[in-house]
Protein backbone atom coordinates (compact mmCIF):
# COMPACT_ATOMS: atom_id res chain seq x y z
CA UNK A 1 0.00 0.00 0.00
CA UNK A 2 1.23 3.28 -0.61
CA UNK A 3 1.79 4.83 2.87
CA UNK A 4 2.38 8.76 3.07
CA UNK A 5 5.67 10.03 4.86
CA UNK A 6 3.58 12.18 6.86
CA UNK A 7 0.17 12.00 8.62
CA UNK A 8 -2.15 14.36 10.41
CA UNK A 9 -2.90 13.84 14.20
CA UNK A 10 -4.84 15.26 16.89
CA UNK A 11 -2.45 16.15 20.01
CA UNK A 12 -2.89 17.63 23.70
CA UNK A 13 -0.17 20.19 24.34
CA UNK A 14 -1.16 21.30 27.98
CA UNK A 15 -3.83 19.56 30.58
CA UNK A 16 -7.53 20.99 29.57
CA UNK A 17 -6.06 22.67 26.39
CA UNK A 18 -7.37 21.70 22.85
CA UNK A 19 -6.46 19.16 21.01
CA UNK A 20 -4.40 20.73 18.60
CA UNK A 21 -4.41 19.06 14.60
CA UNK A 22 -0.92 18.67 13.32
CA UNK A 23 0.91 16.61 10.56
CA UNK A 24 3.65 14.47 11.61
CA UNK A 25 6.02 11.97 10.77
CA UNK A 26 4.30 8.40 9.76
CA UNK A 27 5.39 6.02 11.97
CA UNK A 28 6.71 2.41 10.98
CA UNK A 29 6.20 -0.81 12.76
CA UNK A 30 8.41 -2.63 14.47
CA UNK A 31 9.32 -6.34 14.08
CA UNK A 32 6.56 -7.03 15.99
CA UNK A 33 4.36 -4.40 15.36
CA UNK A 34 1.63 -4.03 12.77
CA UNK A 35 0.79 -0.10 10.89
CA UNK A 36 -3.17 0.49 11.38
CA UNK A 37 -4.77 2.97 8.99
CA UNK A 38 -7.36 4.02 11.70
CA UNK A 39 -11.01 4.40 10.26
CA UNK A 40 -12.58 5.19 13.09
CA UNK A 41 -11.97 5.79 16.89
CA UNK A 42 -14.73 5.55 19.26
CA UNK A 43 -15.11 8.56 21.93
CA UNK A 44 -15.17 8.25 25.66
CA UNK A 45 -18.29 10.07 26.44
CA UNK A 46 -16.52 11.96 29.64
CA UNK A 47 -13.57 12.51 27.56
CA UNK A 48 -13.71 16.37 28.03
CA UNK A 49 -13.69 16.10 31.68
CA UNK A 50 -10.66 13.62 31.48
CA UNK A 51 -9.06 15.33 29.82
CA UNK A 52 -9.23 18.48 31.90
CA UNK A 53 -9.24 17.04 35.33
CA UNK A 54 -7.83 13.60 35.32
CA UNK A 55 -4.47 14.68 36.42
CA UNK A 56 -6.11 16.20 39.85
CA UNK A 57 -8.93 13.63 40.35
CA UNK A 58 -6.39 10.27 40.07
CA UNK A 59 -3.07 11.87 39.90
CA UNK A 60 -2.02 8.07 40.74
CA UNK A 61 -3.16 7.25 37.14
CA UNK A 62 -0.18 9.20 34.63
CA UNK A 63 -1.17 10.41 31.29
CA UNK A 64 1.34 9.87 28.40
CA UNK A 65 4.08 13.04 28.35
CA UNK A 66 2.71 16.07 26.53
CA UNK A 67 1.94 16.87 23.57
CA UNK A 68 0.06 13.08 23.25
CA UNK A 69 -2.40 11.59 20.84
CA UNK A 70 -5.27 10.17 22.93
CA UNK A 71 -7.90 7.70 21.17
CA UNK A 72 -8.80 5.03 23.62
CA UNK A 73 -10.68 2.79 20.76
CA UNK A 74 -9.42 3.04 17.34
CA UNK A 75 -10.07 -0.05 14.58
CA UNK A 76 -9.03 0.10 10.80
CA UNK A 77 -7.33 -1.42 8.08
CA UNK A 78 -3.49 -2.79 8.43
CA UNK A 79 -1.25 -1.49 5.85
CA UNK A 80 1.96 -2.74 6.72
CA UNK A 81 3.41 -5.49 9.36
CA UNK A 82 6.74 -5.79 11.18
CA UNK A 83 9.48 -8.23 9.61
CA UNK A 84 8.70 -10.79 12.43
CA UNK A 85 4.91 -10.91 12.06
CA UNK A 86 2.66 -14.15 11.44
CA UNK A 87 -0.96 -14.93 11.04
CA UNK A 88 -1.56 -11.14 9.76
CA UNK A 89 -1.53 -9.67 6.93
CA UNK A 90 -1.96 -5.86 4.86
CA UNK A 91 -5.37 -5.63 4.13
CA UNK A 92 -7.00 -6.97 6.79
CA UNK A 93 -9.64 -4.93 9.20
CA UNK A 94 -8.96 -5.27 12.76
CA UNK A 95 -10.06 -3.47 16.00
CA UNK A 96 -6.72 -2.70 18.51
CA UNK A 97 -7.00 -3.16 21.91
CA UNK A 98 -5.57 0.07 23.50
CA UNK A 99 -4.75 -2.52 26.86
CA UNK A 100 -0.88 -2.91 26.85
CA UNK A 101 1.17 -4.58 29.29
CA UNK A 102 5.04 -5.89 29.15
CA UNK A 103 4.18 -9.09 27.53
CA UNK A 104 6.55 -11.26 29.09
CA UNK A 105 5.65 -11.18 32.80
CA UNK A 106 3.49 -13.72 34.72
CA UNK A 107 0.52 -11.69 34.62
CA UNK A 108 0.97 -11.42 30.78
CA UNK A 109 1.80 -14.62 30.00
CA UNK A 110 -1.19 -16.16 31.78
CA UNK A 111 -3.47 -13.58 29.76
CA UNK A 112 -3.91 -11.24 33.17
CA UNK A 113 -2.30 -8.35 31.25
CA UNK A 114 -4.06 -5.98 33.68
CA UNK A 115 -2.22 -7.35 36.76
CA UNK A 116 1.04 -6.23 34.81
CA UNK A 117 2.65 -3.67 36.81
CA UNK A 118 2.72 -2.01 33.53
CA UNK A 119 -0.08 -2.23 31.99
CA UNK A 120 -1.52 1.57 30.08
CA UNK A 121 -4.17 2.34 28.32
CA UNK A 122 -3.13 3.58 25.15
CA UNK A 123 -4.29 6.58 23.78
CA UNK A 124 -5.68 7.57 27.27
CA UNK A 125 -3.70 6.97 31.06
CA UNK A 126 -1.11 4.67 32.62
CA UNK A 127 -2.64 1.95 35.39
CA UNK A 128 1.13 2.24 37.43
CA UNK A 129 4.37 4.74 37.58
CA UNK A 130 5.66 2.61 34.69
CA UNK A 131 3.12 3.34 32.65
CA UNK A 132 5.71 5.86 30.90
CA UNK A 133 7.66 2.98 29.34
CA UNK A 134 4.61 1.95 27.05
CA UNK A 135 3.66 5.02 26.13
CA UNK A 136 7.15 5.51 24.85
CA UNK A 137 7.03 2.17 23.03
CA UNK A 138 3.30 2.89 21.24
CA UNK A 139 3.22 7.05 21.49
CA UNK A 140 0.11 6.52 18.66
CA UNK A 141 -3.22 6.11 19.47
CA UNK A 142 -7.03 6.79 17.56
CA UNK A 143 -6.83 10.26 16.61
CA UNK A 144 -4.40 9.98 14.85
CA UNK A 145 -4.10 8.76 10.47
CA UNK A 146 -1.63 6.01 11.64
CA UNK A 147 -0.48 3.65 14.63
CA UNK A 148 1.48 0.90 15.66
CA UNK A 149 0.31 -2.11 17.32
CA UNK A 150 1.34 -4.93 18.62
CA UNK A 151 0.02 -7.90 17.50
CA UNK A 152 -0.54 -9.08 20.62
CA UNK A 153 -3.35 -6.28 20.78
CA UNK A 154 -5.36 -7.06 17.21
CA UNK A 155 -8.48 -8.22 16.92
CA UNK A 156 -9.40 -9.45 13.31
CA UNK A 157 -13.50 -7.99 12.73
CA UNK A 158 -15.75 -9.85 10.27
CA UNK A 159 -17.00 -8.28 7.15
CA UNK A 160 -20.35 -7.64 8.94
CA UNK A 161 -19.05 -5.66 11.78
CA UNK A 162 -18.46 -1.71 10.98
CA UNK A 163 -15.68 0.14 11.86
CA UNK A 164 -17.85 2.27 13.73
CA UNK A 165 -19.06 -1.06 15.27
CA UNK A 166 -15.83 -2.03 15.96
CA UNK A 167 -14.76 1.38 17.90
CA UNK A 168 -17.34 0.00 20.62
CA UNK A 169 -15.80 -3.00 21.19
CA UNK A 170 -14.12 -1.30 24.21
CA UNK A 171 -17.26 -0.76 26.59
CA UNK A 172 -18.98 -4.08 25.06
CA UNK A 173 -15.38 -5.85 25.75
CA UNK A 174 -15.39 -4.36 29.59
CA UNK A 175 -19.37 -5.31 30.61
CA UNK A 176 -18.54 -8.62 28.63
CA UNK A 177 -14.96 -9.83 30.98
CA UNK A 178 -17.22 -8.62 33.71
CA UNK A 179 -20.14 -10.75 32.93
CA UNK A 180 -17.38 -13.99 32.33
CA UNK A 181 -15.96 -13.02 35.84
CA UNK A 182 -19.59 -13.15 37.35
CA UNK A 183 -19.92 -16.88 36.27
CA UNK A 184 -22.43 -15.63 34.08
CA UNK A 185 -25.04 -18.62 32.51
CA UNK A 186 -27.40 -19.22 30.08
CA UNK A 187 -29.81 -20.05 33.42
CA UNK A 188 -28.66 -17.15 34.93
CA UNK A 189 -30.72 -14.06 36.49
CA UNK A 190 -28.31 -10.82 35.58
CA UNK A 191 -29.12 -7.65 36.81
CA UNK A 192 -27.55 -4.21 34.88
CA UNK A 193 -27.65 -1.22 37.10
CA UNK A 194 -27.17 1.64 34.54
CA UNK A 195 -28.56 -0.51 31.80
CA UNK A 196 -29.80 2.20 28.86
CA UNK A 197 -25.96 3.87 29.69
CA UNK A 198 -23.21 3.09 27.09
CA UNK A 199 -21.49 0.76 29.42
CA UNK A 200 -24.70 -0.59 30.96
CA UNK A 201 -26.60 -1.55 27.24
CA UNK A 202 -23.22 -3.06 26.23
CA UNK A 203 -23.85 -5.46 29.31
CA UNK A 204 -27.60 -6.00 28.53
CA UNK A 205 -26.22 -6.89 24.61
CA UNK A 206 -23.43 -9.28 25.92
CA UNK A 207 -26.14 -10.96 28.31
CA UNK A 208 -28.36 -11.39 25.19
CA UNK A 209 -25.70 -12.92 23.30
CA UNK A 210 -24.58 -15.32 25.84
CA UNK A 211 -27.80 -16.63 26.02
CA UNK A 212 -28.97 -15.50 29.43
CA UNK A 213 -32.57 -16.32 29.95
CA UNK A 214 -33.20 -13.36 32.00
CA UNK A 215 -32.35 -9.74 32.29
CA UNK A 216 -33.09 -7.19 34.31
CA UNK A 217 -32.07 -4.00 33.69
CA UNK A 218 -32.27 -0.49 35.76
CA UNK A 219 -31.84 3.38 35.23
CA UNK A 220 -33.39 6.30 34.89
CA UNK A 221 -35.05 7.29 32.38
CA UNK A 222 -37.84 5.26 31.63
CA UNK A 223 -37.95 6.20 27.82
CA UNK A 224 -34.20 4.71 27.40
CA UNK A 225 -35.42 1.94 29.45
CA UNK A 226 -38.47 1.06 27.54
CA UNK A 227 -35.96 1.02 24.44
CA UNK A 228 -33.39 -1.36 26.26
CA UNK A 229 -36.32 -3.85 26.94
CA UNK A 230 -37.69 -3.64 23.45
CA UNK A 231 -34.61 -5.54 22.50
CA UNK A 232 -35.74 -8.51 23.76
CA UNK A 233 -39.03 -8.09 25.83
CA UNK A 234 -39.37 -11.81 26.59
CA UNK A 235 -36.11 -11.89 28.53
CA UNK A 236 -35.28 -8.21 29.63
CA UNK A 237 -37.57 -6.68 32.79
CA UNK A 238 -36.97 -3.23 33.41
CA UNK A 239 -37.27 -0.78 36.27
CA UNK A 240 -36.59 3.10 37.10
CA UNK A 241 -34.57 4.20 39.75
CA UNK A 242 -37.46 7.08 40.36
CA UNK A 243 -39.80 4.32 41.34
CA UNK A 244 -38.30 2.76 44.33
CA UNK A 245 -35.91 0.46 45.36
CA UNK A 246 -33.81 -2.16 43.45
CA UNK A 247 -33.31 -4.56 46.24
CA UNK A 248 -37.62 -4.44 46.64
CA UNK A 249 -38.49 -4.68 43.12
CA UNK A 250 -35.55 -7.63 42.05
CA UNK A 251 -36.82 -9.27 45.82
CA UNK A 252 -40.44 -8.99 43.96
CA UNK A 253 -39.44 -9.86 40.75
CA UNK A 254 -37.74 -12.94 41.50
CA UNK A 255 -39.82 -14.25 44.28
CA UNK A 256 -36.88 -13.60 46.92
CA UNK A 257 -34.32 -15.55 45.00
CA UNK A 258 -32.34 -12.49 43.96
CA UNK A 259 -30.02 -12.00 41.21
CA UNK A 260 -27.46 -14.42 39.92
CA UNK A 261 -25.20 -11.88 38.39
CA UNK A 262 -25.27 -7.93 39.44
CA UNK A 263 -23.16 -6.00 37.38
CA UNK A 264 -22.90 -2.63 37.70
CA UNK A 265 -22.07 -0.10 35.16
CA UNK A 266 -22.83 3.06 37.27
CA UNK A 267 -20.08 5.84 36.58
CA UNK A 268 -18.13 7.40 39.39
CA UNK A 269 -20.84 10.68 39.83
CA UNK A 270 -23.64 8.12 40.55
CA UNK A 271 -25.04 7.76 43.96
CA UNK A 272 -23.17 5.33 45.67
CA UNK A 273 -26.73 4.04 47.20
CA UNK A 274 -27.80 2.82 43.96
CA UNK A 275 -24.96 -0.14 43.92
CA UNK A 276 -25.66 -0.71 47.62
CA UNK A 277 -29.33 -1.33 46.53
CA UNK A 278 -27.43 -3.62 43.56
CA UNK A 279 -25.36 -5.47 45.66
CA UNK A 280 -28.35 -6.46 48.52
CA UNK A 281 -30.20 -7.60 45.16
CA UNK A 282 -27.72 -10.72 44.87
CA UNK A 283 -28.98 -14.49 45.29
CA UNK A 284 -26.90 -16.76 47.86
CA UNK A 285 -24.03 -17.40 46.00
CA UNK A 286 -24.39 -14.78 43.85
CA UNK A 287 -21.69 -12.03 42.27
CA UNK A 288 -21.47 -8.48 42.31
CA UNK A 289 -19.03 -7.50 39.66
CA UNK A 290 -18.19 -3.45 39.49
CA UNK A 291 -17.22 -2.14 36.33
CA UNK A 292 -18.37 0.96 36.44
CA UNK A 293 -16.24 2.43 39.55
CA UNK A 294 -18.82 4.61 41.64
CA UNK A 295 -16.92 6.79 43.83
CA UNK A 296 -16.53 7.25 47.54
CA UNK A 297 -16.21 4.73 50.38
CA UNK A 298 -19.27 2.28 51.05
CA UNK A 299 -20.54 0.81 54.16
CA UNK A 300 -20.63 -3.11 53.44
CA UNK A 301 -22.26 -5.68 55.75
CA UNK A 302 -19.74 -8.55 55.38
CA UNK A 303 -22.07 -10.51 57.28
CA UNK A 304 -24.20 -10.46 54.00
CA UNK A 305 -21.64 -11.48 51.76
CA UNK A 306 -20.36 -14.07 54.33
CA UNK A 307 -23.22 -16.04 55.62
CA UNK A 308 -24.36 -17.18 51.52
CA UNK A 309 -21.34 -17.18 49.67
CA UNK A 310 -21.36 -14.38 48.15
CA UNK A 311 -18.75 -12.30 46.22
CA UNK A 312 -18.23 -8.47 45.53
CA UNK A 313 -15.58 -8.51 42.19
CA UNK A 314 -14.15 -5.45 40.32
CA UNK A 315 -13.14 -5.71 36.54
CA UNK A 316 -10.66 -3.82 34.30
CA UNK A 317 -11.43 -3.69 30.81
CA UNK A 318 -10.69 -7.25 28.91
CA UNK A 319 -8.73 -9.38 27.15
CA UNK A 320 -7.91 -9.31 23.53
CA UNK A 321 -8.93 -12.70 23.71
CA UNK A 322 -11.96 -11.90 24.81
CA UNK A 323 -12.50 -8.88 21.78
CA UNK A 324 -11.60 -12.48 19.70
CA UNK A 325 -14.81 -14.01 21.37
CA UNK A 326 -16.63 -11.04 20.75
CA UNK A 327 -16.13 -10.83 17.32
CA UNK A 328 -17.36 -14.42 16.59
CA UNK A 329 -20.72 -13.75 18.48
CA UNK A 330 -20.71 -10.60 16.33
CA UNK A 331 -20.02 -12.52 13.05
CA UNK A 332 -22.80 -15.35 14.20
CA UNK A 333 -25.09 -12.66 14.92
CA UNK A 334 -25.67 -13.53 18.54
CA UNK A 335 -24.16 -10.45 19.52
CA UNK A 336 -26.36 -7.53 17.49
CA UNK A 337 -24.56 -4.91 17.09
CA UNK A 338 -27.23 -3.12 14.97
CA UNK A 339 -28.76 -1.22 17.78
CA UNK A 340 -26.28 2.00 17.81
CA UNK A 341 -26.89 4.65 16.17
CA UNK A 342 -23.45 5.94 15.00
CA UNK A 343 -22.21 9.88 14.93
CA UNK A 344 -19.56 10.54 13.22
CA UNK A 345 -17.21 13.51 13.54
CA UNK A 346 -13.94 14.23 10.96
CA UNK A 347 -10.69 14.62 12.62
CA UNK A 348 -10.37 18.51 12.41
CA UNK A 349 -13.84 18.75 14.42
CA UNK A 350 -12.66 16.97 17.42
CA UNK A 351 -13.01 19.87 19.93
CA UNK A 352 -16.43 19.90 18.54
CA UNK A 353 -17.49 16.63 19.04
CA UNK A 354 -15.46 15.95 22.23
CA UNK A 355 -17.85 18.76 23.97
CA UNK A 356 -21.01 18.04 22.64
CA UNK A 357 -21.54 14.69 23.54
CA UNK A 358 -23.70 15.25 26.19
CA UNK A 359 -26.66 14.89 23.43
CA UNK A 360 -27.13 11.53 23.02
CA UNK A 361 -29.93 8.82 23.49
CA UNK A 362 -27.88 7.31 26.39
CA UNK A 363 -26.00 3.88 25.53
CA UNK A 364 -27.88 3.77 22.04
CA UNK A 365 -25.36 6.53 20.45
CA UNK A 366 -22.19 5.80 19.11
CA UNK A 367 -20.06 8.75 18.85
CA UNK A 368 -16.33 8.28 16.77
CA UNK A 369 -13.97 10.25 15.13
CA UNK A 370 -12.74 9.34 11.29
CA UNK A 371 -8.90 10.57 11.37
Amino acid sequence: MNIPATMRAARMHEVGGPLILEELETPKPGPYDVLVRVKACGIVPNLANILAKWSTWYPQYPLPKLPAIFGLDPAGEIVAVGEHVFGYEVGQRVYVNPGRGCGTCDACITNDQVSCKYYTFNGYFGHTSLSWKIFERYPYAGFGEYMTAPVSALVKIPDSMSYEGAARLGYIGTAYAGLKKGKTKVSSTVLINGASGTLGLSGVLCALAMGVRRILGTGRDRELLAAVKALAPDRIDIFSTLDGSITDWVEATTHGDGADVVLDCLGPGSPPEIFLEGLYSLARSGILVDVGAVQGELPIKLHYLTTANRALLGSNWFSTEEGRELAVLAETGALDMSVFEHQGFPLEDINEAISGLSARKGGFTNFVIYP
